[in-house]
């Protein structure tokens, strides 16, 4: 329904939008894709509700889905574009843009990378530290073990056996104040030796076993070569299953076999916790965290009892890192190895502090070196922000000059082109804006030249129809001869001129004149000198007499810098003769008719000069020209023409000539006129190719033919 043209402008933009949004969906591909997709998932929700899952409604709602996801991604890939367009439309976006990706972004990037990398570095030695300590604390259980064998060597009872485990648990608490010992039985004997008390109630225990349940057992798996690692156990609360355990602990375990009683192995065990776990922070500069293991047993997890982290530093070099490192452990009831990762938390500080103790003052090293290299990343990143804030107004500055030049065009292109481009800058950006502001100046003054050349030229299409209209028009009858005429201006107007002068019944002048010059000027003596020759034409039978009166009165009124060339020819029927004149025009060529025993064309050159010389009184213009009479008869042809034919120039600066012309004549004079003329006209268009037309060309035929006259112009 359409809207009146008095509807608010709310409910037309409402109108109009829906009206392109029922456009959208009906006549592009993706509004088509989503109409029919959503028409489907409704007919396939339609079934469903009715017949239920059937496979044709589970079909029909697949196709749904097709069609809404091609929609879909051809709608996002529409406002993509239409956004990209957008906003990369100002080149002021486009240089921005190009100077993030390729200054900012690799800047940022480096210093990521080389950020990053340090980071890395730093905690992966923070990692290798751990590892260290840690194998150090096995090494450390191991050599505990092998120190409580050699002590046992001595033992007679199980008593001293029990002696001796206390007072190594006593003497290794010290350091170690969870250790706990064990002498438990193993499945291989492994010495020669022969105790006493091997058959009494073992294991013996030594120290408190708070962590875990001392193994009654040794498992198979452990051999004479003993056994030092770390092992999960579960608390004393949980299963007694470690392998099966959600979480767990760590401890550092060594198995030594005892020589002097084969069978047997001392056991220690040092749970990682408490004063221990503190320990490793304070040598290594990491507080553990909890373990997640990463091999054997699917769903295993342990933690790694530690004490609480100490409050961070201030500073970025004592802010607290999260890392993890990978732990080789054993799982000891089958002897199964596999690893856990041990999330750890360190600075980078700690980190620099452990590899390079060195201090300077109060101040160690690695701190020192930390600093400068933060020093050092401030500064490029400082660098970076002024290099940007400089692209930035460089390409503000570009930008600015290039939104001042498409304005300007704008305007321009809406015809103001009296709009001035403000210039802000002595750059070549200014000598731009200076260049635009001269081309709008001189853009408005050639169109007002155009519309000034196209009022002339207006005026010029007149005054060529009005000398157009001086020639001959129309036909008029005399018996036994034919006429054909052509008249071509070089431009708008010209400077030549023919005319069919009726005498009386019998006779008839024809004349061709050229006016010096062309254009304008030329035209205007044209129509002056016509004005004399129909009046004079009338008072003179002789050529002579009549040119030497036009001389006479045109001489008065024509610049000292032009002149008239003139051919005049009188022809009378009831003589049968042609008599001429010629004042400096071209020459008339004669092609004698059947009657003469040559019809080899003669050019016809009677003396004179031409009119309009103010050199004398007329004395010498009078004197020098000359007047000739042809008796006629049938088949007589005459050419009379301007300089415009004979001097027409092709490509190459040569002339067609008098020479040329009078050869045409001569194999082509028993055409009709009219066929002749344009023979002529064509071959001299030949002739000149693609060059320009540098004169006016006329000519007129003269043909005695026996047939009642008529006259044709072109």
């Amino acid at each position: 329904m359409p809207v009146p043209s008095s509807s608010p402008p709310l409910l037309t933009g409402t109108v109009s939008r829906l009206a392109i949004a029922r456009a959208w969906l009906t006549r592009s591909f993706t509004g088509l894709a989503l109409l029919v997709g959503v028409v489907v998932k409704l007919v396939a929700a339609a079934a469903t509700a009715i017949a239920g899952d059937r496979p044709a409604a589970v079909a029909l709602d697949t196709v749904g889905d097709i069609a809404l996801l091609v929609a879909a991604t051809l709608l996002v890939v529409r406002l993509f574009r239409d956004a990209r367009r957008r906003l990369l439309w100002r080149v002021r976006r486009k240089l921005t843009l190009s100077y993030i990706f390729i200054g900012v972004v690799p800047a940022l990037l480096i210093v990521c990378f080389f950020a990053i990398s340090g980071m890395l570095v730093a905690l992966n030695v923070s990692s290798y530290i751990v590892r260290t300590r840690l194998a150090d604390v096995v090494d450390e259980t191991r050599a505990i073990a092998e120190i409580a064998t050699v002590d046992l060597a001595d033992a007679r009872t199980l008593a001293d056996v029990r002696t001796v485990l206390q007072r190594r648990q006593t003497a290794v608490g010290i350091r170690y104040p969870a250790v706990s010992y064990a002498l438990v039985p193993m499945a291989q004997r492994c010495g020669s030796g022969s105790a006493a008390w091997e058959a009494g109630a073992i294991p013996v225990r030594a120290g408190s076993w708070q962590h875990t349940e001392p193994p009654s057992q040794l498992p198979e798996w452990i051999t004479c070569a003993g056994h030092a690692g770390l092992v999960v156990y579960a608390d004393r609360a949980g299963t007694a299953e470690p392998a099966k355990s959600t979480f767990g602990h760590i401890a550092a375990r060594a198995v030594v076999p005892l020589p002097a009683a084969p069978g047997h192995a001392v056991l220690v065990d040092v749970p990682l916790v408490g004063d221990l776990a503190g320990k490793l922070r304070a040598d290594a500069g990491v507080v553990l965290g909890d373990v997640m293991r990463v091999s054997g047993p699917e769903g295993m997890f342990y933690s790694l009892a530690h004490d609480e982290s100490p409050a961070p530093g201030r500073g970025l070099l004592n802010r607290q890192f999260e890392w993890v490192g990978q732990l080789d452990s054993i799982e000891w009831d089958t002897g199964r190895p596999f690893q856990l990762t041990l999330p750890i938390r360190t600075s980078l500080a700690d980190v620099y502090n452990r590899v390079d103790p060195g201090r300077i003052g109060q101040f160690s090293l690695g701190s020192m070196l930390m600093y400068i290299m933060a020093f050092v990343a401030g500064l490029f990143l400082v660098i970076l922000l002024v290099a940007f804030g400089m692209g930035l107004a460089l390409a503000r500055s570009i930008t600015g000059s290039v939104h001042a030049l498409f304005a300007g065009t704008e305007r321009v292109r809406h015809g103001d082109f009296s709009h001035k481009i403000s210039i802000t800058s002595q750059d070549q950006l200014g000598e731009l804006a200076d260049s635009f502001n001269s081309m709008t100046s001189s853009i408005e003054d050639l169109l007002q030249q155009k519309a000034e050349k196209e009022r002339l030229e207006q005026e010029l299409r007149i005054a060529r129809r009005i000398q157009m209209s001086l020639l001959p028009q129309g036909s008029f009858a005399m018996a036994g001869i034919t006429l054909a005429a052509h008249c071509e201006p070089a431009r708008e107007v010209g400077g030549d001129y023919y005319d069919f002068l009726p005498i009386d019944e019998h006779r008839l002048g024809i004349l061709i004149a050229d006016v010096s010059g062309k254009g304008t000027s030329a035209a205007l003596y044209m129509a002056e000198l016509k004005g004399i020759v129909l009046c004079l034409s009338q008072q003179h039978l002789s050529p002579r007499r009549m040119l030497i009166d036009a001389n006479r009165i045109i001489s008065r009124h024509l610049d000292s810098r032009s002149f008239i060339t003139v051919s005049y020819v009188v022809l009378d029927m009831q003589a049968r003769t042609l008599t001429y004149a010629r004042a400096g025009h071209c020459p008339l060529i004669y092609r004698p008719g059947e009657q003469s025993a040559s019809r080899v064309p003669q050019v016809l050159l009677p003396d004179g000069l031409v009119l309009g010389l103010q050199i004398d009184d007329g004395s010498l213009f009078n004197g020098l020209l000359e007047e000739s009479t042809i008796p006629l008869g049938a088949g007589d042809l005459f050419l009379l023409y301007t300089d415009g034919i004979s001097e027409a120039m092709n490509t190459a600066g040569e002339c067609f000539g008098d020479e040329r012309l009078a050869q045409l004549i001569g194999d082509h004079g028993d055409l009709q006129s009219e066929a002749l003329r344009e023979r002529i006209v064509s071959e001299v268009t030949a002739f000149t190719g693609g060059a320009a037309q540098h004169d006016d060309m006329t000519l007129v035929l003269l043909k005695m033919d026996g047939l009642k006259m008529d006259v044709v112009t072109a």
